[in-house]
This record gives C-alpha cells, sequence and structure tokens, in this order.
C-alpha cells in the first residue's frame, strides 16, 4: 500500500508566460536554453523542435546582439513553446527584443547596467504585457552587496533580489519571476530557502554551471531535490554540458523522485546480491522496453530477494517478490497472483493495464501528474 505523504508547496502568485502559468498550483514547468547563435533562424528553430521534442516546456534563447533581437518573431511563428530571451549587459537588448512577440525577459540584475536601465526595462515590460525574471546569480551579484557581505553569500543573494523587486513594485509592475542560482549547492539551496521565508514571487530553480555528466546530474539532484522537497519552486532547469535531451530528461527524473511530477512508472529492483535466484536485468530490461513512453502514475518493484522483497514489494502499488524461479505479484500490499519467471514481464504488463482501467472507472486520471497545493498542505498518494 502506497505510503501517503503530506508537504506544503510555496504559496506564489500566478504568472502567464505565453500559453504556460507559472506559480500557484500549477505545474513545475520544465525549462531549457539554446546553444546555437540566435540570429542562425533555421539552427535555433531546430533546436527548438528537438527540444520540444524531447519535453521542453519552456524554451530560452540568448539575446546578446540586434542580429539576435531581429530574428525572434520569425523564431517564435515556427515554435510551440513560451520564448524567453536572455538578457546580459546590454539592457537595449532588452528594449529591442520587447517590440517581438516573445514571452519573458530574463535579466541578471548584477550586470544590467544600474538603476535607471533596470526601469527603462520594467516600464516597457508593464506597457507589453510580458512578465520577467530577476535572474540573481551568485557568479555575478552587485559589487557593493559582495563588499557588504563579505563573499556571495545567501543573504546577498535575497537582498539583491529584494532590492530589485521593490524597484519594480514602485513602477506598478508584478510578472515577475526570481531565480537565485550558484553553482554551489548549499548557497542555492539556502538562498532559495531564505527567499521562500519572505517573497511571494514564483520561483525558476536551478544549479549552475554543474557540468558534464554524470557527477553533474548528481550534484543537480543533490541541489534541487531540497529545494523541491521544500515545496519550493515553480519553473526549473538542469544545466549540463550534455545534449539537451539529457538535459530535459533528468529534470524530470528530478521532478519524479522528488513527486512533484511525476508522469511515467516508476520502476524498482533490488541492487542483487548473491541471494538472487532470478535474472533479473532481463527482466527489468524487458519491462522498460515494453513499456516504452507509457504515462501511467504507478509504482511498480521488483525484488528477487526473500529477506525484503515481500515488505518492500507491498510498499509499491504493484510489486513482485520473487524466489527460485517463481515469485508473487502483490497489488496495493495484498498478494494477488502467483507467477513463473518466464511470466512476470507479460503478468505486470496485464496488471498495470488493469491499473489503468480500474483509476479511470474511480474518476481518477492515471496519467495524473503530481503538484503540490500551493494553499496549504495536501495529502498525495505515492505515485499520484
Amino acid at each position: 500500500m502506497s505510503y501517503q505523504h503530506s508537504f506544503t508547496r510555496h504559496k506564489t502568485r500566478e504568472v502567464q508566460v505565453g500559453d504556460k502559468v507559472v506559480g500557484g498550483d500549477n505545474p513545475i514547468w520544465v525549462q531549457s536554453m539554446t546553444t546555437t547563435d540566435t540570429f542562425d533562424l533555421e539552427a535555433t528553430v531546430a533546436e527548438i523542435h528537438r527540444m520540444e521534442a524531447a519535453g521542453c516546456e519552456i524554451v530560452r534563447v540568448t539575446v546578446p546582439k540586434k542580429e539576435d533581437a531581429a530574428v525572434l518573431s520569425e523564431i517564435k511563428k515556427r515554435i510551440h513553446t513560451p520564448l524567453i530571451c536572455d538578457i546580459h549587459f546590454d539592457y537595449k537588448m532588452a528594449l529591442a527584443a520587447l517590440d517581438h512577440p516573445v514571452d519573458k525577459i530574463r535579466i541578471n540584475p548584477g550586470n544590467i547596467g544600474g538603476y535607471d536601465r533596470y526601469r527603462q526595462v520594467i516600464r516597457k515590460c508593464k506597457d507589453k504585457g510580458i512578465p520577467m525574471r530577476i535572474g540573481v546569480n551568485a557568479g555575478s551579484l552587485e559589487r557593493e552587496l559582495v563588499e557588504k557581505h563579505g563573499f556571495p553569500c545567501p543573504p546577498a543573494m535575497v537582498e539583491s533580489a529584494h532590492r530589485y523587486l521593490e524597484i519594480a513594485e514602485s513602477e506598478g509592475y508584478r510578472d515577475i519571476i526570481v531565480s537565485l542560482k550558484s553553482s554551489d549547492v548549499l548557497t542555492a539551496v539556502e538562498a532559495y530557502r531564505l527567499y521562500a521565508k519572505e517573497c511571494d514571487y514564483p520561483t525558476h530553480i536551478g544549479i549552475t554551471e554543474a557540468g558534464q555528466p554524470p557527477y553533474a546530474v548528481i550534484k543537480s539532484a543533490a541541489g534541487l531535490g531540497p529545494i523541491l522537497l521544500d515545496g519550493i519552486g515553480d519553473t526549473i532547469r538542469v544545466s549540463l554540458l550534455a545534449p539537451k535531451e539529457v538535459e530535459i530528461a533528468t529534470a524530470f527524473d528530478i521532478l519524479q523522485a522528488t513527486q512533484r511530477r511525476v508522469r511515467k512508472p516508476e520502476l524498482i529492483a533490488c541492487p542483487t546480491c548473491g541471494r538472487l535466484e532470478i535474472d533479473l536485468n532481463k527482466i527489468m530490461d524487458q519491462l522498460q522496453s515494453r513499456l516504452g513512453n507509457r504515462k501511467t502514475a504507478v509504482k511498480v518493484s521488483v525484488l528477487g530477494c526473500i529477506v525484503n522483497g515481500p515488505g518492500e514489494a507491498r510498499e509499491a502499488d504493484l510489486g513482485i517478490a520473487a524466489g527460485k524461479g517463481k515469485g508473487v505479484i502483490f497489488k496495493r500490499g495484498e498478494i494477488i497472483r502467483h507467477v513463473l519467471e518466464s511470466e512476470m514481464v507479460d503478468a505486470l504488463i496485464e496488471e498495470i493495464e488493469l491499473w489503468e482501467k480500474e483509476e479511470i472507472e474511480q474518476g481518477r486520471s492515471p496519467t495524473a501528474t503530481a503538484t503540490a497545493t500551493a494553499k496549504g498542505k495536501k495529502t498525495l498518494p505515492l505515485v499520484r
């Protein structure tokens, strides 16, 4: 029987970004960023299409030059996700980008060039009805804040965010998302925690410059996991030196592991030891292949050990506890059938299909994704 977890999501206001609503009770959307020269229209659109096919839900492009801004309208026409423009150093590029039908502007307060220039961008965003992300980054924090605090620490990062939020609010502008990124896991986690105690603007979360997989994947999970488990985060990007498909898949896996969004079956298997008496690798390979792109939100375990297998199989929605060449299938903690090793994969697929049918009959979506309520605690099944 699946354990019932309770958690509180950081209560944030909603901000419209294209066809996505960020914050509130809405899903935590997965973002990524292009690697092409933005002005290379065909290459940029082609990469965005690959990102969309991989599941990317919001895409960001860099706009450092006039040539980049000039192609934004055409890019927007040819893609299917909200388009964010990433601005550094030159506030005029933000103003130029806002002349196009973009869905959000991202600026870095540490290098935008001063408060007056920031106010110009704010005023044009307000006039155009376009939201902004204030992207505070430990690596480019304002010099006076670094000097005040001694180093780019979480209080300095949150103070930077407050400073720019207050300026925006003084202009009557509140369509804002905030990020507080660092390549240091502890700094990022503490910055987001401190921010969440004080602000209700939605957050984009990430660990910057994580590096190459596999370590970068582990580092990202180590940083983003605590943030998500604290109920913080409304959009997410995993920054990897890797193909975008890997980056996007990793983001969804982190969301699944923390139960913020469950979009596919979760398969659990024991690590194997000398007690194993079935070909567990073969069974898991076949299950992975047979499940393909199935979106069923169900937790399935296959355990080959008579010591812990029965107990752990009971904890899953569907589970097999196997002995020598055979096993028993548990469903919601109860034994429902005995199977031979050769029958295990077929039997589990049958039970998953039956699970889907029962969920539909009971008025629940078998592919529902988990999101935490922004209004307080909400109890959710493990895989719902």
